[in-house]
């Protein structure tokens, strides 16, 4: 399935039912009073963060969803049941506005975490509610109420505790192929990957960590060059981000240096995240002989240095061990997972 991270959807509560106007008629009892019952609640839209979903391409062509409405009330003090919830289910890491008023309704970060984006209508109260020792046999009934209608947009930002930046062909895709099971796409011209990847490691008995190839940035990136500026966002909640640099570039610090830079110009915030730096492709020749000097000129800004070849695997076990040590210990659980239900 194509990945696609951005989609416009319309929603629609279930309209109340209306309640009803009925009168108790019994053979002994001719008169015996009102007995409308309540029209039924109507559904309510919920959107659900779900782990098992990793895209937004099925909301790019199935964008209007309507819950159930409620049943009207009947005699007999009847009340009409509720109208059905509708549920759409999103990637974890989805954030939902209002896309008439720009309004952030929820970001869903937990798997499970639901999201109640219209409320079902009120249902009508029925006749028997209005009846009162001056008025014993009234004829009205509330109408049901309208469920709300919002027009919505889904921004998913993965979910990723490690990601790996740097310009393109420089091998952050050969490198979470050899880190992880993951199997992107891999050839030898820039742009080859077109959407983020995403690979879960596990190293000895640390905690698995999902590792996100983004792709290749430029300068200029953070301004909308290249394809920078489309995934940017997606590695605004890494906890770590992992430079790869292609030391068979002739340049390499100035290769760390505009990436460096435009994730900075992306987002300040950015800059305090923990880094670390692949030096990458060692085994091609040429490359040992840069390392030295691209290992001290980093260092001395306080970043640590691994030469590794995501080609062979040299330096991989080593670098992932490293990461795994970085991200410990793991957040706390978010506090809306599981089945709890957050009002917008």
């Amino acid at each position: 399935m194509r990945f696609v991270d951005e989609a416009i959807i319309e929603v629609a509560a279930g309209d109340g039912g209306n309640g009803c106007v009925s009168f108790l008629r019994m053979r002994h009892q001719p008169k015996g009073g009102p007995d409308g019952g309540d029209g039924g609640r109507g559904g309510d839209v919920i959107v659900v963060a779900d782990n098992r979903t990793t895209t937004l391409a099925d909301h790019s062509y199935l964008r209007h969803f309507r819950a159930g409405r409620g049943a009207h009330g009947q005699g007999s003090d009847k009340h009409g049941r509720s109208g059905q919830d509708k549920i759409i289910t999103v990637p974890v890491g989805t954030l939902v506005f209002d896309e008439d008023t720009g309004e952030l309704l929820g970001d869903l970060t937990a798997d499970g975490q639901r999201l109640k984006v219209a409320a079902g209508g009120r249902g009508g109260k029925g006749n028997h509610h209005f009846a009162t020792s001056t008025n014993r046999a009234p004829r009205m009934a509330q109408p049901g109420q309208p469920g709300e209608k919002r027009t919505l947009r889904l921004e998913l930002k993965l979910l990723a505790s490690v990601g790996l930046v740097g310009l393109p062909n420089a091998g952050k895709s050969s490198l979470i192929a050899a880190a992880s099971r993951a199997r992107p796409k891999v050839a030898d011209y820039p742009f080859t990957t077109l959407t983020p990847n995403l690979g879960v490691v596990q190293v000895g008995q640390y905690e698995p960590f999902t590792m996100a190839d983004i792709p290749g940035l430029v300068a200029g990136a953070h301004q909308g060059a290249g394809l920078g500026l489309k995934f940017l966002k997606h590695v605004e909640r890494c906890r770590l981000f992992l430079y790869v640099i292609d030391l068979s570039d002739e340049d390499p610090l100035n290769a760390f240096e505009t990436v460096a830079a435009e994730l900075l110009a992306y987002s300040k915030v950015m800059a305090r995240r923990i880094s670390l730096v692949a030096a990458n492709k060692i085994d091609l020749p040429g490359a040992g002989q840069r390392l030295s000097e691209f290992k001290q000129a980093l260092e001395e800004k306080g970043l640590k240095v691994f030469a590794v070849s995501a080609l062979t695997g040299q330096g991989v076990a080593e670098l992932m061990l490293e990461v795994a040590q970085l991200l410990e210990p793991q957040d706390p659980p978010a506090e809306n997972s599981g089945d709890q239900v957050s009002d917008i």
